[in-house]
């Protein structure tokens, strides 16, 4: 939950404060950008002017936003789609956006710890958290409120894109209607119904690190 950082003021060598946030986070002036939905005959939904580069690789639908990174005042909680997309997609640390640390053990990711939810979490846990390097674990620890209630730190040997998250739409009488917010594999057909925010992997092979050791390797 790293996108979730407060506000932190740092002060470097040769450098002015600056606020610190995630890679992942969406700023103030990157609103969604306006668009019309419109049912296409056996194959869901679509934009009224779509472009080409409204669908991924496979065909998915996915939300418009603005790209203006770092401008304006960064809104903790809320992820940009598209960096999210391309930050698990290429497997780069949410936080900073360099590559995600990995071993021969796996690539490093941080969660919020769920153990209790079912015997071998989180192997086969649909995530939409991108990984993180190990520089940022410390930071991510001491500024975000969802992890400092409890983390884990992994590393996974297999992380396989098997989908994406959005909101799912229904054909209304005067056109797509939401429906819900919903976690789908690309294979599913009502995939074709969605508009994506998120792009999931699949985690599996997980082992647990100790994040003392990571934490204090800053």
């Amino acid at each position: 939950m790293a996108q979730q950082l407060i506000p932190e003021l740092a002060t470097c060598a040769g450098e002015s404060r600056r606020i610190i946030a995630p890679y992942i986070t969406t700023w103030s002036v990157e609103q969604d950008l306006p668009y019309r939905l419109v049912v296409r005959p056996g194959q869901g939904i679509g934009f009224a002017d779509e472009l080409l580069g409204d669908r991924d690789a496979k065909g998915v639908l996915w939300q418009r936003a603005a790209i203006r990174h770092e401008v304006g005042r960064p809104e903790f909680g809320k992820v940009h789609p598209l960096r999210q997309r391309r930050a698990m997609r290429r497997l780069l640390c949410q936080v900073c956006a360099e590559p995600a640390d990995r071993n021969d053990d796996g690539v490093l990711w941080l969660l919020r710890d769920y153990r209790n939810d079912w015997p071998e979490w989180p192997n086969g846990m649909a995530s939409t958290e991108p990984p993180i390097c190990i520089p940022c674990v410390a930071t991510s620890l001491r500024q975000c409120p969802a992890l400092r209630r409890g983390a884990v730190a992994l590393r996974v040997r297999e992380f396989e894109v098997v989908g994406v998250r959005g909101a799912l739409y229904r054909n209304g009488l005067r056109g797509p209607v939401a429906a819900e917010a919903v976690n789908m594999a690309y294979d599913d057909p009502d995939v074709r119904w969605m508009v994506a925010s998120a792009l999931i992997r699949e985690l599996r092979g997980c082992a647990f690190v100790p994040i003392v050791d990571l934490a204090g390797a800053e």
